[in-house]
């Protein structure tokens, strides 16, 4: 003899529970929960923080030297395009008051920390991305600064600087893409579904426009 199962205990054939369907059609939207990143983003940080590193270290010890004795030529100065040391001793390279390559002892081992922590599976919150974000963003901010004072004010190039340049507007591309990519920064589908796939493509030609620039600045330098 078949058991009846009490009135309102046992749900329609084939219906599903209403509570499970409202969290399967709504889940928890990424902007309101901690998350971290692939490992193709923790590797990045962790290697254009470690080029930025290396490139503030280097600028800093040359800087030390050159207060020491004013007639140094750090290793870098090899022309009269590729002179760091031009760079190293004009009013730019102080901006606030003090050398600009220790900002980058510690903007730069920030990023590291970021790119070593997310490697061993730590979640951010959505303003700790945001920040990261808005780090990064006057961090190329600043480089721009500092391209236009080398190409047009000091008249010099510094290899190191390229090298931190580049690693910041790395670190700043693929750092707004992830923001973008987990809603934690608005933008329309067709932005999400590009930087999904091509996000190669802004640093890159970030990276050639500078590039340009410096070649046309030059153009006779290199020719000769």
């Amino acid at each position: 003899m078949r058991a009846v199962a009490p009135a309102g205990r046992v749900p329609a054939q084939g219906a599903a529970d209403p509570a499970a369907a409202h969290t399967a059609a709504a889940p928890e939207p990424d902007s309101s929960r901690t998350a971290g990143s692939g490992r193709g983003l923790a590797l990045l940080l962790v290697l254009t923080g470690a080029a930025g590193l290396l490139a503030s270290w280097v600028i800093t010890l040359d800087k030390f030297k050159l207060l020491q004795d004013p007639d140094y030529v750090p290793g870098c100065s090899m022309n009269p395009v590729v002179a760091c040391g031009s760079i190293m001793k004009s009013e730019q390279a102080a901006a606030f008051g003090f050398p600009n390559p220790m900002l980058g002892l510690v903007a730069y081992a920030v990023v590291c920390c970021v790119g070593v922590s997310l490697l061993a599976g730590a979640g951010f919150p959505r303003w700790f991305w945001l920040g990261l974000n808005a780090g990064t963003a006057f961090g190329v901010a600043f480089c721009a600064w500092l391209q236009i004072q080398s190409l047009y004010r000091v008249n010099a190039l510094c290899l190191w600087c390229c090298l931190a340049w580049v690693a910041t507007l790395l670190m700043f591309w693929y750092v707004t893409s992830h923001n973008v990519r987990r809603g934690f920064l608005p933008a329309p589908g067709w932005l999400r579904m590009f930087l999904n796939e091509f996000t190669w493509v802004l640093p890159v030609l970030h990276s050639g426009v500078i590039g340009m620039l410096i070649l046309t600045r030059w153009w006779d330098f290199w020719l000769s």
